[in-house]
């Protein structure tokens, strides 16, 4: 997960094919994020109970993914639709907490499984997550709703959707690595 966000157009991935794809989606950026939090939320709840490597796998890159569409696509429209000074301190918070669960994520699988280290770590990821989410879902999200509007929002949806499924690279369901151009 990018610890500096990488800025990529958000204005013309919403066509392709040369139609609207609002038109087969009416997915919102907000309601499409907050099932990421949800299903994150549920295999957070599973990795206390359940701790297994495989189990961490899915966590990692379902956090993968999502942290790098929000940081390439959601965070930047944010950032620019809010006004400057006042609400920005929210898109550089939520970068520093995609940071934090970057380092303790590491932290989690060199800890033996079912031991009471992993217990706790999966407990700080878990509580980490959930305070991230909670952030987004009642300060971040309400202000980006207003200041967006449902047009945009919905063509954010869009990006955000088609970026995803790049990044879990169809059937694999596993991030998507692109190889880094010198």
């Amino acid at each position: 997960m990018p610890a500096t966000p990488k800025k990529r157009s958000t204005g013309s991935r919403a066509r392709s094919n040369g139609r609207h794809n609002n038109r087969r989606s009416g997915t919102d950026a907000i309601s499409l994020l907050k099932q990421d939090h949800q299903k994150v939320r549920q295999l957070l709840k599973r990795l206390q109970s359940d701790g297994t490597e495989e189990l961490l796998r899915e966590i990692e890159n379902e956090l993968k993914v999502h942290t790098q569409i929000e940081e390439e696509i959601f965070y930047p429209a944010f950032k620019e639709a809010v006004e400057s000074g006042k609400d920005e301190h929210l898109y550089y918070e939520a970068i520093e907490e995609h940071h934090v669960v970057d380092l303790v994520l590491p932290e989690i699988k060199s800890s033996s499984e079912g031991s009471e280290e992993f217990d706790a770590k999966a407990k700080v990821l878990a509580d980490l997550v959930e305070h991230h989410a909670e952030e987004e879902e009642t300060e971040m999200f309400p202000k980006a709703r207003k200041a967006m509007g449902t047009t945009r929002l919905r063509e954010l949806g869009e990006e955000l959707q088609e970026r995803k499924q790049e990044l879990m690279g169809g059937l694999g369901g596993r991030p998507e690595r692109r190889k880094r151009v010198a």
